[in-house]
Order: C-alpha cells, then sequence, then structure tokens
C-alpha cells in the first residue's frame, strides 16, 4: 500500500516538474506603451510572470502579445490597476500604470 502512494507522489511531482517550463514560457509579441517623458516604448516577447518597470509609467498602452497583460499602479507588481487582453489597447489618466506582468 505504502509503495503506491510513493509511486503516486513520484509521478505526480514528475507530470509537475513536466509542465511547469512550458507554463513559464514567454509571451509572443510586442507590448507598447507611451512613456510620458520617454515617448514610444516596446517591451518584445516578455517572460510570463515577470515584473517588469513601464519607464516613467505609461500613458497609453497596446498589448501586442498573445498573453493577458496585468498592470499595476506600482512599481512592483503588487497594486493591480487593470487587465488587458491580447490585442487590447488602453489610455490611462490619473493613476497610470508604472509596472506590468504577463501571463
Amino acid at each position: 500500500m505504502r509503495l503506491r502512494h510513493c509511486i503516486a507522489a513520484a509521478l505526480t511531482t514528475a507530470a509537475l516538474v513536466v509542465t511547469l517550463p512550458a507554463a513559464a514560457g514567454a509571451a509572443t509579441g510586442t507590448f507598447g506603451y507611451i512613456s510620458p517623458e520617454s515617448g514610444d516604448l516596446d517591451i518584445i516577447s516578455p517572460a510570463n510572470g515577470e515584473c517588469r518597470l513601464l519607464l516613467q509609467g505609461a500613458t497609453s498602452a497596446l498589448n501586442g502579445t498573445n498573453a493577458t497583460a496585468v498592470l499595476y499602479s506600482d512599481r512592483g507588481c503588487e497594486e493591480p490597476l487593470a487587465r488587458m487582453a491580447p490585442g487590447e489597447a488602453r489610455e490611462f489618466a490619473g493613476r497610470i500604470p508604472r509596472s506590468v506582468m504577463f501571463g
């Protein structure tokens, strides 16, 4: 009986290890945004699950990637502000996003 549980646990662990690298890939495409001071900027094929700083924030953005982009009002991806579906464009006034994470 214990052997069966050990084998089942090992197989479950192996399945997780095999699926994790695929889930941690990169979004395909370009996330473009306009920074108040630096103008047009791009993030090309960003890694999923990685917090990316938006230089001086973004007054508008176009999610040209194949992943959902979550924008945050802080620089550490802790205060969610908006979600952008693939292909979505948006303008921001007042509180602007300062960081973004894909996935």
